[in-house]
């Protein structure tokens, strides 16, 4: 027998309430979209409710705050990959995305047409040791298979104690059957910066930025005072495989290659009254006559393309590489009664130059491609071969090496001999 409107939506206002979750928000809803459709809606909800629980083989094994969470995370589910319905229990793991170290396997994922997606690994952890690739989709973790988990659900089940061992089956672009991989969980250290030297048989600088955190700016600058230090010619930021981070520590980083006031990237959602910008601070500031290449590639995404867009649509550095990742979207944690949480997508990120990164990326100025396991190899080899194995590297310092020619001849420190050549010698 099918519930009355009344009573359905007085049923439902009054179990929201009980677990803490709400409805004050209704009324208003109500009149903007028409309270008929929405009351329609709650009829169905509630007559699928009552089938369940009439009907349904284990019905009494099952609870009726649990089918309504259900229904609240499939709602919340169905917006996008990022936004989310957090039990209380999963506020911990949130933290830890942005702090300290846990217990995983060194990957970061994002959802993509459906598919638990690989952006990105971090060197030297269990996955990357493995041999996980950038784009690998991941169909299952141990026996469940991901076809119904969000993204949270799916993160959870990759991390677990370290030394625990966890199975993964991967698709893999070329390859026709699933891949597997056993690893072992392990403590993952989230470094922010590594790699800091000056490239053999150069006066270029090297920095990686494995992914933008609390700390991360703090060792971007030591690195940078240290490469100033040494009188670099030129810079070279690899930013490849970041999968990014907080916003806090892209817009610090991009303070200490532009002036003071200068806009790095916009925040605009439908609150209009929230939308904000993000300008450059006073601080430290890198010598601007020496020239900035950042790597970029598909790994590369949120924080990252950020940082990217912003220096490249300033001139302040030219990109290099492949077309980034395109996570350009602000996340909004709202704290619930009862401990539970709602993850919601709010607001894009646009450059200076109103580029909206969010689904189409960053393309850079010099484009070098290579294969994902290409790029495997080269991340695997010793520091003092890099350069020899990469392209994208090896093209970063010739553009920069004739930066350094041109502006030695425009300073008059070089002479240009009748074949074009530069050679050294006295000022003209």
């Amino acid at each position: 027998m099918k519930i009355s409107r009344r009573f359905s939506f007085v049923f439902i206002l009054a179990l929201l309430v009980n677990l803490g979750i709400g409805f004050r928000v209704y009324s208003k809803e109500a009149a903007a979209e028409g309270s008929d459709r929405v009351l329609q809606q709650i009829d169905l909800l509630m007559e699928v409710l009552q089938l369940i629980r009439k009907n349904y083989v284990d019905a009494d094994k099952v609870k009726v705050d649990d089918l309504m969470l259900g229904a609240i995370s499939g709602m919340v589910m169905s917006l996008d990959p990022y936004s989310n319905f957090l039990p209380p229990d999963d506020m911990q793991s949130l933290k830890e995305e942005t702090e300290g170290e846990f217990g995983g396997v060194g990957i970061s994922v994002s959802m993509e047409e459906g598919f638990l997606t690989v952006i990105s690994t971090i060197d030297g952890t269990p996955a990357h040791q493995a041999g996980i690739l950038t784009g690998d989709r991941i169909v299952a973790v141990g026996e469940t298979r991901l076809d119904n988990n969000s993204l949270d659900e799916s993160v959870k089940l990759l991390r677990g104690p370290t030394g625990s061992k966890v199975v993964i089956y991967v698709l893999r672009k070329g390859v026709d059957q699933e891949l597997r991989f056993e690893l072992t969980r392990a403590l993952i250290p989230l470094e922010s910066v590594s790699s800091v030297r000056v490239l053999p048989e150069t006066s270029i600088g090297y920095l990686r930025i494995i992914q933008f955190m609390e700390p991360t700016a703090a060792a971007v600058e030591k690195a940078l005072r240290e490469l100033e230090a040494k009188k670099v010619s030129g810079l070279v930021i690899d930013l490849r495989g970041n999968p990014g981070g907080l916003l806090n520590s892209s817009v610090e980083i991009c303070s200490f290659f532009l002036p003071p006031d200068q806009v790095i990237v916009s925040v605009e959602g439908r609150n209009k009254a929230a939308d904000y910008q993000e300008k450059t601070r006073r601080g430290y500031k890198f010598p601007r006559k020496c020239p900035v290449i950042l790597l970029i590639n598909g790994g590369s995404a949120s924080a990252a393309e950020i940082t990217a867009g912003c220096l490249r649509d300033l001139n302040r550095a030219v990109l290099l590489g492949e077309k980034t990742f395109g996570k350009g979207s602000v996340q909004s944690v709202h704290e619930l009664p009862g401990g539970y949480a709602l993850k919601l997508t709010v607001a894009k990120y646009y450059t200076p130059g109103r580029r909206v990164i969010h689904g189409e990326g960053i393309q850079p100025d010099i484009s070098v491609e290579i294969s994902r396991e290409d790029y495997f190899r080269i991340s695997a080899a010793a520091e003092g071969d890099k350069v020899k194995v990469d392209p994208q590297l090896t093209r970063a310092v010739e553009v920069l090496q004739s930066y350094e020619i041109y502006e030695q001849i425009r300073s008059g420190k070089v002479k240009v001999r009748k074949d074009g050549d530069a050679e050294e010698g006295k000022a003209l």
